[in-house]
């Protein structure tokens, strides 16, 4: 449980911060919870170096748990337009987070063997892009109104030339391009503060 101790605590606090953080804009495509949430694969990344990909999966299922809970009383909070989480971004939030995260777990055990930066940066380049496409896609696509029709999400159907500059897509297409640019210059700057904990942290594991 000591090993599991930092790495929960951490994924606890980056999920809960990035929960709290969506609420806010930055810009016209980004959210400020878009510059927390990617830390999250850094934690899972440096428990795997460290202690393997058992622990990795158990810190990353602890983050899930908290996820749900963040988004369960988020449903229950109403804001301006209505609930300030719906059930239908709930599901893509939780189901994002789960697929995105073990991923990176089973990516970066397979090649832990190579360079050090290797394993870090490809299974985190992959998790995020699993990320962001699960997440918008179940969240907002217009093809899933099914999933909880009475939650209109025609605004983010709306079309809008990408990103502000390119040819017209829905809103929630630029939403996930500005979200998932922003996780892969993370990717990379990620990579020093991922060296520096896991050679401070790596002689001391058991």
């Amino acid at each position: 449980m000591t090993r599991l101790l930092p790495g929960i605590l951490a994924m606890a606090a980056i999920v809960l911060a990035s929960n709290i953080l969506v609420q806010f804009l930055w810009g016209d495509f980004l959210t400020l919870g878009a510059f927390t949430y990617p830390l999250a694969f850094l934690v899972t990344d440096v428990m795997n170096r460290v202690y393997g990909a058992g622990v990795a999966r158990r810190v990353v299922l602890a983050g899930f748990v908290t996820g749900v809970a963040c988004s369960l009383i988020g449903t229950q909070i109403s804001g301006e337009f209505g609930p300030l989480v719906t059930w239908r971004i709930a599901l893509a939030s939780g189901l994002a987070f789960l697929v995105a995260q073990l991923a990176d777990v089973a990516i970066f055990d397979r090649l832990r063997g190579g360079a050090w930066w290797r394993a870090p940066l490809t299974s985190t380049l992959v998790g995020s892009a699993l990320d962001t496409a699960l997440f918008f896609t179940v969240a907002f696509s217009g093809a899933l109104s099914f999933i909880e029709p009475a939650n209109d999400v025609a605004w983010a159907n709306a079309a809008v030339p990408l990103l502000g500059m390119g040819p017209a897509l829905p809103l929630w297409v630029s939403l996930g391009m500005a979200d998932w640019g922003v996780k892969l210059a993370l990717a990379l700057i990620a990579l020093v503060p991922f060296r520096l904990i896991v050679r401070r942290m790596l002689p001391r594991a058991v």
